[in-house]
């Protein structure tokens, strides 16, 4: 790592509008350096190997250039030049830098060729246990930047969208008819034109991812789908056949709809799924977790689950009780029996919501079927 020198001032932080000063790929970098200036950008995890060139030859005052591959002439000068240069990390198996968000095929590569253990994602989860209790400032510095260039690259992705977060349980079983329920949510709000949003994980998490990807198909996708998942119902024992029979949906049937997976390595034994299109994946689980929410500005909802349900039930509901985030968002619980017999989540729900602003976006349903009417009738504000 490059160290500002004690008698060298740091960049300045931008106060442009919008992101308009970060370059986050090749074309963006040429479509700057045909202006006549790098002065004060950002420039992140670009390869700029073969332009050379150009950075000889363009003025890189007060600019950035985070994880980008350069030849060294080319580093020395823009250092001269009064850039901060963060070189890439040698052995990282993720980039700390990225500017955009992780994919499934890049999480999974070499899945079907050597088995999960092999993947990013895996190698990721194994560094990631190797650092987090051995107290390197180094390490943690590492994590720090790439869960903030996550959430830099999903403001960005949502910006716009009417996002509804959904949330359930990892234990949920591919063959189940709770499953089945969960993937036809998820395909009838994507249909709706709201972008759906998860946890990123198995069970639940992955049926809503599931059912976005199905949306642009026929009905009898989804059926066909659910039969193919069904040979692989849960992640354990083998995390590998579990995925493999993922990746065998999408291969059978491609370029399916968008949706967003919010995941974390901290449940290092939780892999993401393989049907969000666009996956934040985080090391801090309460970054992952707030992040999610937050974002959630169409409404959440939320299947049966358990302790991590549970949080993230009263985790939306603190900024809803105190308007922190500003007009309360819709919180659809389903299944009544679960949400006031198994788990009576709802009556305290409902206590804290008395007389306050988030009582009339609050709703208890029976079932999945109910819920797209019932996000519609809290977004209007009237009373459940």
């Amino acid at each position: 790592m490059t160290c500002v020198q004690p008698n060298s001032q740091p960049p300045a932080p931008r106060r442009a509008h919008g992101h308009d000063y970060e370059i986050e790929s090749l074309e963006e970098f040429d479509r700057v350096v045909a202006s006549g200036s790098l002065a004060g950008h950002r420039v992140q995890s670009v390869d700029l190997t073969d332009r050379t060139f150009a950075l000889l030859g363009t003025d890189t005052a007060e600019s950035v250039f985070l994880g980008c591959e350069m030849e060294p002439d080319a580093a020395a000068k823009v250092r001269a030049g009064g850039a901060l240069v963060f070189p890439p990390i040698p052995g990282l198996p993720f980039d700390p830098y990225r500017g955009d968000l992780h994919g499934p095929d890049e999480l999974f590569e070499g899945l079907v060729d050597s088995g999960y253990d092999t993947t990013p994602d895996a190698r990721t989860y194994r560094w990631y246990q190797e650092t987090r209790t051995d107290g390197d400032i180094f390490a943690s510095m590492l994590r720090s930047i790439h869960d903030d260039a996550i959430s830099d690259a999903l403001d960005e992705h949502v910006a716009g969208a009417r996002v509804v977060g959904i949330m359930g349980g990892h234990a949920l079983e591919r063959d189940s008819a709770a499953y089945a329920g969960a993937a036809r949510l998820g395909r009838r709000l994507t249909r709706s034109g709201l972008t759906v949003a998860t946890g990123g994980g198995p069970g639940a998490m992955e049926a809503a991812n599931l059912g976005a990807y199905a949306a642009p198909f026929d009905d009898g996708m989804l059926d066909s789908a659910l039969e193919l998942l069904a040979k692989a119902p849960h992640f354990t024992p083998s995390i590998t056949d579990w995925a493999r029979t993922a990746f065998d949906v999408r291969r059978s049937w491609p370029g399916g709809g968008a949706s967003i997976g919010i995941p974390t390595w901290f449940y290092g034994h939780e892999p993401p799924n393989a049907f969000a299109s666009h996956v934040a994946k985080f090391f801090v689980n309460a970054v992952r977790e707030d992040g999610l929410l937050a974002r959630s500005n169409a409404g959440v909802v939320f299947l049966p689950g358990a302790a991590g349900t549970v949080q993230e039930i009263f985790d939306n509901a603190t900024p809803n009780y105190y308007e922190s985030r500003g007009e309360p968002t819709p919180m659809v619980l389903v299944n009544r029996a679960h949400w006031t017999e198994k788990l009576p989540t709802w009556p305290l729900l409902q206590a804290l919501a008395a007389d306050r602003p988030m009582a009339p976006r609050i709703a208890l349903v029976d079932s999945v079927e109910d819920v797209p009417e019932a996000l519609a009738r809290l977004t209007t504000g009237a009373a459940s």
